[in-house]
């Protein structure tokens, strides 16, 4: 039997989502469910929830948790790491809005720009701790990482662990299957596409048609500037309508003619231009709500309990490809973070992007994307550098290394300010930041 390890158990959304997806496949069935936090009470809450669905549902599964990571490692065969340092929300406000007193136009601060660095510097030393362990304890475990910022995230991990079988999760390309039908006039099950680029700054490279194999990028090319032109910054109903945040978006779309995957929030982040353009307030409603939404998340059932409606489709795409590698499936997943291997030409190899994979007992393939348009091409090709020296500052542990990566981020453009910036945030979040010497 299969055991999968939950890292981060008893966070919001994820914990409960993941076990949500698990209880729904007939084919992990009589798995063991290791759910790990360090924090004992969150913990505690998820194993309950997750045992009270168990058992009213009557399902063929065994829930263990421990705050011990070694012991949760024994015997993994899938390991899933979803973690934050507390408190998120008080940290995550220093990273956005301190760049911004020293001058720097950046937009929300989380994955790119001086705030992307400070959460990489924060977050990413407990992540390479839980793969130091895991490289011991399971080191033949397939290993999917959803914590931000993703880029630099894997780009450390799989710089330290090469050889380990890491992969990064985002859930933005769901939103290709929320809209290309619409766009397209056809159901999903229709539509062949491919994207790719950097995380949260990928865009559509190709669509079409199965059943005719006709090029669908003219037709979708025509409708976006309609289908958008009343959008809603409404994510609760995200489904039913694009969702805003579309300033970056259309700047983007306009001027390169390819289809942005995401929006403002996370596109902005790594442009220089893109606090002229971006649609700040639709940016603030939703981090409001968000915000708002992780903290209350455990105030009512509601908020949780379609995650273990079995007649709902899954909420990640994680358990698909945790199949798809059991029956060594070789499908193509839509979006993975992998290493570069000529798969995006023009970025340097070693580089983590997001492209198509294939999905088998292999584990995860990337797939190249042999049309990747130059031009924007040239946009990522700014982040490569950054993503680089961000790796080294952690693994090295070198303030001087994360000084040159905020001085190689194109939304940097005062290097004292910079450095003066760095100083501070070491000091406001000395109990993260203090290793850097």
């Amino acid at each position: 039997m299969n055991k999968i390890v939950l890292i981060g158990a008893g966070s919001t959304n994820f914990g409960l989502g993941t076990i949500g997806d698990i209880f729904k496949s007939k084919i992990l069935k009589g798995s063991t469910i290791m759910l790990h936090d360090i924090n004992s009470n969150t913990l505690e809450r998820a194993k309950n929830i997750a045992e009270k669905y168990k058992d009213e549902l009557k399902l063929n599964f065994k829930i263990e948790a421990t705050t011990n990571r070694k012991e949760a490692l024994k015997n993994a065969n899938y390991c899933i790491i979803s973690i934050e340092v507390h408190p998120r929300f008080d940290l995550w406000d220093q990273d956005w809005k301190v760049p911004l007193q020293y001058g720097f136009r950046q937009v929300f601060g989380e994955n790119g720009g001086p705030g992307g660095l400070f959460h990489s510097l924060r977050v990413t030393p407990p992540i390479i701790e839980i793969c130091d362990d895991i490289n011991i304890i399971c080191p033949d475990a397939f290993v999917f990482n959803y914590s931000n910022p993703m880029q630099r995230v894997c780009q450390t991990v799989t710089t330290k662990y090469p050889k380990m079988k890491f992969v990064g999760l985002c859930h933005e390309i769901a939103s290709m299957e929320r809209h290309l039908p619409d766009i397209m006039e056809t159901p999903f099950d229709n539509i062949e596409f491919k994207a790719g680029g950097l995380n949260h700054f990928s865009i559509l490279v190709e669509a079409k048609y199965k059943d005719t194999g006709k090029d669908a990028y003219p037709i979708i090319r025509k409708k976006i500037p309609d289908y958008y032109k009343n959008y809603t910054n409404d994510h609760e109903v995200q489904s039913q309508k694009p969702g805003g945040e579309r300033g970056v978006f259309f700047e983007l779309f306009n001027r390169y003619n390819y289809l942005p995957i995401t929006t403002d929030s996370h596109l902005g982040e790594y442009i220089q231009w893109a606090y002229s353009v971006a649609d700040h307030e639709a940016i603030m409603d939703f981090y409001n709500k968000y915000r708002k939404h992780c903290l209350t998340f455990y105030e009512t059932e509601n908020s949780f309990k379609d995650y273990f409606d079995l007649n709902k489709k899954p909420k990640e795409r994680i358990i698909t490809i945790i199949e798809g590698i059991i029956n060594n499936s070789n499908y193509e997943e839509a979006a993975v973070n992998i290493p570069n291997k000529d798969f995006i030409k023009y970025l340097p190899n070693g580089i983590v992007v997001e492209v198509p994979g294939i999905i088998g007992n292999h584990g995860v393939k990337g797939v190249k994307l042999d049309n990747y348009p130059a031009d924007f091409a040239s946009l990522l090709m700014n982040q490569s550098s950054v993503m680089r020296l961000t790796a080294e500052a952690i693994l090295e542990k070198s303030k001087t290394k994360a000084l040159k990566a905020l001085l190689a981020d194109p939304i940097v453009d005062n290097v004292k300010s910079a450095e003066k910036m760095l100083n501070n945030m070491i000091q406001l979040q000395y109990e993260h930041l203090s290793y850097l010497n």
